[in-house]
């Protein structure tokens, strides 16, 4: 399992990443800049999914592969954010280790997901399938960003993608499957430390709803955005303040 590790302050922010189509690993230098407003009193690690996933890669297992590669490196009392299937990964490290996180921000995710053929994830594993990397990846801008983003960003997004190779879509196929089943709500219960949910009502990959039924769950604070897309962690201009204000909170 591949990381990026940045910033040099003395507590420990660990991101965990939603489901992409070409590694996060590619995007570095990128994700660096997006995030440079933590490096002076956190060091960031980022984590990528697991190389070698298999046929079968569930995200219960995907949980369980990053605590194993957090206590590899010595990491504790981190603060945990999760973003979309990332959020998802970190309700359960936050279930299956309460110890080890300090505060968790779950960002634009679900504690559930019906993945019927209506769904954007079984959209983008049918086109995966079919080998349509155009597709595909038009799919995925259009149902996780603004219009707006969408209309000015869409052929750089198309040109960073145009290298997607045939073992990356099988494993991008993969990780979307883990997707299949997912629920934490039975272990809710067992997370004990404070929790900041944020989604947005014009969420299409997974609905704003999803975001409110997860805070509710979890009985924490939750702030909804209007008009963002899905991964309004990309797009809203204060969204990294709203984390340093509840992370550095009492």
């Amino acid at each position: 399992m591949e990381y990026i590790k940045f910033g040099s302050g003395q507590k420990t922010l660990v991101i965990i990443p939603g489901l992409s189509i070409k590694s996060v690993m590619l995007s570095a230098e990128t994700i660096e800049a997006a995030y440079s407003c933590f490096t002076q009193d956190y060091t960031v690690y980022l984590f990528d999914r697991k190389k070698e996933v298999g046929r079968r890669y569930t995200v219960k297992q995907m949980a369980r592969d990053t605590i194993s590669a957090i206590h590899l490196l010595g990491l504790k009392d981190i603060y945990l954010f999760g973003t979309s299937q990332g959020g998802m990964i970190c309700q359960f490290i936050a279930a299956f280790e309460p110890e080890l996180v300090k505060k968790m921000i779950l960002a634009s995710t679900a504690s559930s997901v019906k993945t019927d053929r209506k769904s954007a994830v079984a959209s983008w594993t049918a086109l995966a399938k079919k080998g349509d990397v155009k597709a595909l990846v038009s799919s995925f801008a259009e149902l996780c960003y603004s219009k707006e983003t969408v209309a000015a960003c869409m052929q750089t997004i198309m040109d960073a993608h145009k290298d997607v190779s045939p073992e990356g879509l099988k494993k991008f196929l993969v990780l979307a499957k883990g997707v299949k089943g997912f629920s934490s709500e039975r272990v809710l219960s067992r997370i004990k430390c404070p929790v900041f949910v944020i989604g947005t009502k014009a969420d299409k990959v997974l609905g704003g709803a999803a975001s409110e039924r997860l805070a509710e769950k979890l009985g924490c604070k939750l702030f909804m955005y209007e008009n963002y897309g899905h991964a309004v962690y990309d797009e809203a201009p204060d969204y990294k303040q709203r984390m340093m204000d509840f992370f550095d909170g009492e």
